[in-house]
């Protein structure tokens, strides 16, 4: 997995100074280092019989929905606040730069479903904290937890404890 690092792309400054934002981009136009980030978290959780990968908006979506074809599993969204049209659930948390709010369909899986939540980048673990627990509040159980980055430095992976975490890349650096 060290080979997929050099295809992401760090933006000082961006949303906000003091960030490095990790650009994805140039590993997703590269056919090879996307199959091999898809082709990774789908081995890794193959065997956990998933019934629907849940992608946080917006990045997450694009590994999510590749992951959940793979598996044969359905694709959740987790959406920003007044994103969805039907009834929801929804979840306020804090984040590295300020608070958010995530929600998901009431009827999106239901109770007792394997639920496999993929996402782009692990940083605090705020985000994937908050929806772990709106998953469980809703009745499904949660897999794994998957990520294409991982910053350590963050700490993002103590509020996930208990939970199958895979990262295909650490950086110390955010």
């Amino acid at each position: 997995m060290s080979e997929l690092k050099k295809y992401i792309r760090d933006i000082p400054g961006f949303p906000k100074e003091g960030i490095i934002f990790k650009d994805i981009t140039p590993l997703l136009r590269n056919a090879k280092s996307f199959h091999e980030a898809v082709d990774a978290i789908t081995k890794k959780f193959k065997s956990k019989k998933v019934d629907a990968v849940l992608s946080v908006e917006a990045r997450g979506f694009i590994l999510g929905s590749a992951v959940a074809y793979k598996l044969g599993a359905g694709l959740v969204p987790i959406r920003k606040k007044g994103k969805l049209p039907h009834k929801t659930h929804s979840i306020t948390y804090d984040l590295e730069y300020g608070t958010d709010t995530l929600e998901v369909h009431q009827d999106a899986f239901k109770k007792g479903e394997r639920i496999l939540i993929v996402d782009d980048l692990l940083a605090t673990g705020g985000t994937t904290r908050a929806v772990i627990d709106m998953v469980e509040k809703m009745g499904g159980k949660i897999v794994g937890v998957a990520f294409l980055i991982e910053l350590t430095a963050l700490k993002g992976r103590e509020k996930l404890k208990g939970y199958p975490i895979l990262s295909l890349i650490k950086d110390k650096y955010c």
